[in-house]
């Protein structure tokens, strides 16, 4: 007996497959800046107890990529003394941790100072310099150069967003000159810490998934969420992983992401 489909119109049978396909092509590219932060990433029972991000990211089965900063990446150095809880595990040894367990490193310069204003100050060229050395502490760590670069507030000068691309990086934006698809999406998440003034309400869970469902409406199903490496963003993680799944979504690394979705030009 003939299977039933085999009887379809052919143009019902390219929309039946085409819906196929797009059923599972929602995509999350999940990203978190501005560490490796020990205290976030692993088990705390000091100044900010409960399980660390990488945990919470296996024990969830997603794989994220981690936009680090040079500087954390050097010997001895655990984090910003001022504001950071050392919990004797140094930033080189969660790097290599994170590695370990499948996630990816990129890019957030060595410095992690605004490169619009640093560019003013101290010429273009300074600029290049810190993005290529955060570059070169990454690849000590992982053998590879990183591809993607994610200047610190997405602030820097078209002149030197240019030539780091004619470099070989490419540049994660929330600007409008790029594809929605390959926009960050910001989670807002900076402002959900200490003061929680201009938090999303009710919760940071429900802005992201807000913002989401805007893009949706304009029929984009793959989005880069950027986040910090936070105590705030990992308690509130669990949560939006689960209503990600429950809305059909996969969790890939960046990496992948821009596989799958396409590179800008």
């Amino acid at each position: 007996m003939k299977s039933k489909i085999a009887y379809l119109p052919s143009f019902l049978l390219i929309l039946l497959f085409a819906r196929s396909t797009f059923a599972t092509d929602k995509l999350i590219a999940l990203t978190f800046d501005d560490g490796p932060r020990p205290y976030v990433l692993l088990e705390n029972k000091g100044q900010h107890p409960g399980p660390g991000l990488m945990n919470v990211l296996d024990s969830n089965g997603v794989k994220a990529t981690f936009f680090v900063v040079g500087w954390r990446l050097t010997p001895k150095t655990w984090g910003d003394r001022r504001y950071e809880e050392n919990i004797g595990v140094t930033c080189l040894d969660a790097a290599q941790q994170l590695l370990k367990h499948g996630f990816e490193l990129e890019d957030h310069t060595y410095s992690h100072v605004e490169l619009r204003s640093a560019e003013r100050k101290n010429g273009e060229q300074w600029v290049l310099g810190d993005v290529n050395r955060g570059a070169e502490a990454i690849k000590a760590v992982t053998g590879s150069q990183p591809k993607y670069v994610r200047p610190p507030d997405w602030i820097i000068t078209d002149d030197a967003r240019h030539d780091l691309e004619r470099q070989g990086y490419h540049l994660l934006t929330i600007s409008s000159e790029n594809p929605v698809a390959l926009r960050d999406v910001n989670s807002l998440d900076y402002l959900c810490t200490r003061s929680a003034v201009g938090c999303p309400k009710p919760s940071l869970a429900s802005g992201v998934l807000r913002q989401i469902e805007q893009r949706e409406k304009h029929g984009v199903y793959t989005h880069i969420l950027a986040f910090h490496e936070l105590s705030s963003t990992t308690a509130m993680m669990p949560e939006l992983i689960s209503d990600l799944k429950a809305k059909g979504y996969r969790f890939v690394t960046l990496r992948e992401y821009m596989q799958l979705v396409g590179e800008k030009p």
